[in-house]
């Protein structure tokens, strides 16, 4: 008797747990994260983009599934909200007035930042990752430095009106922000050295453009994609992206706009 007491406790306690591992597996969905193999391009990609695929992309770079993405209850202002997916596939969310793509901040003719948005300084991020791109630079002779960087909605505001009242503001909008479309509002946007193409032909600026992505930067408003970004070539302003996204952008070719199928735009 005893003996088929323990048996049947044994075919019990095993059922349970198989049942137990599957609802596991079932309810936080393991199979769905699976890293995808790093070389998988966007299936919506551009025509003209599809031959610079990145070769190596950061796991949080993947497209979500239709079952990934679960909008917050509309109305509710304390909640993170998928509002759509880019042209390439990328998901789109709304938090607090910000913008994000993949859990990349946006900030560009299209996509803004609430005036009142201010994180005061660089991030710690962005500042130590310059901290040690500096470093790297010097470890070669050269000299990189912070010529601006976090900025506020006020200061912005002065400095576009002060652009659009010297050139006038169809000339302003080419190489200047609206206020709230500034990356230097955000804290991870940095301008270095010198606001001068010529930079891009000092050694400091060629360093900067073959290695910024190794600490997490891209050069931000490429040559040639003034109609994509909407701005004139910036070879001095560099966005903190993290070392993965930086990499991933640098190696494809493009610039931010065209890597995840985003516009730049304003709306009037």
């Amino acid at each position: 008797m005893n003996k088929r007491l323990i048996a049947a406790l044994g075919v019990g306690i095993l059922l349970l747990n198989l049942t137990g591992c599957s609802w596991i597996r079932t309810y936080f969905r393991l199979d769905d994260y699976t890293a995808p193999a790093s070389t998988q391009a966007p299936e919506t990609a551009p025509a003209s983009t599809q031959a610079a695929v990145p070769r190596t992309v950061p796991p949080e770079a993947t497209r979500p599934s239709s079952s990934e993405i679960v909008s917050a209850p509309q109305g509710d202002p304390d909640e993170p909200r998928v509002v759509g997916v880019t042209a390439n596939g990328y998901q789109i969310v709304e938090d607090h007035g910000l913008t994000y793509v993949n859990g990349v901040l946006i900030v560009n003719k299209t996509y803004s930042v609430p005036a009142g948005y201010s994180p005061g300084d660089l991030t710690p991020e962005c500042a130590e990752a310059f901290a040690r791109l500096r470093t790297a630079a010097a470890a070669e002779g050269l000299n990189i430095f912070l010529l601006s960087g976090y900025r506020s909605y006020e200061t912005q505001t002065n400095l576009y009106n002060r652009y659009c009242a010297q050139d006038g503001r169809a000339a302003a909008d080419t190489y200047s922000a609206r206020p709230g479309h500034s990356e230097h509002q955000t804290g991870l946007a940095i301008d270095v050295n010198s606001l001068s193409h010529t930079f891009a032909e000092t050694p400091e600026g060629k360093w900067l453009a073959e290695n910024a992505h190794r600490f997490g930067f891209i050069i931000r408003y490429a040559y040639a994609k003034e109609s994509v970004t909407g701005y004139a070539y910036e070879p001095w302003h560099i966005r903190y992206l993290g070392e993965g996204w930086a990499q991933a952008v640098y190696e494809s070719g493009l610039c931010l706009e065209e890597f995840f199928g985003i516009t730049s735009v304003y709306a009037d």
